[in-house]
């Protein structure tokens, strides 16, 4: 991430939760860059960290269609490689949005959550 621009989201360009949080962030005045990482991927050892942070559970999108079209011997006895290793083949596999804020990393898009972490007034 440059370091003109310390705020990053990462996640898939026409997710509507996507959307939302990019609309928040610009209404909000937070200058952030955007990365879709279904278009460019994920560089090696992102994913990983983000997983070691806060844990497959927390990255894995389990409501998602890609998910639920698995078989079930593939839903079945999850662990973080197992976990990963599907998110790298389909990133649509990983919850988002995921904001990278200097420190701070936020799996999801909630308005309070943001505003608390940019410390302003959720914009309307």
């Amino acid at each position: 991430m440059p370091a003109t621009n310390p705020v990053t989201l990462h996640g898939i360009r026409n997710c509507d939760t996507m959307k939302k949080a990019r609309v928040w962030l610009e209404s909000a005045g937070i200058a952030h860059g955007f990365h879709d990482y279904r278009m460019q991927g994920l560089p090696d050892g992102l994913l990983e960290s983000w997983v070691a942070r806060l844990g497959w559970e927390a990255m894995l999108n389990r409501a998602g269609t890609s998910f639920r079209k698995l078989a079930e011997s593939q839903r079945e006895a999850l662990d973080a490689p197992r976990a990963i290793a599907l998110m790298r083949a389909q990133p649509a596999m990983i919850r988002r949005p995921v904001l990278v804020a200097g420190p701070a990393l936020l799996v999801g898009f909630r308005p309070a959550e943001y505003a608390r972490l940019f410390g302003v007034t959720a914009p309307a």
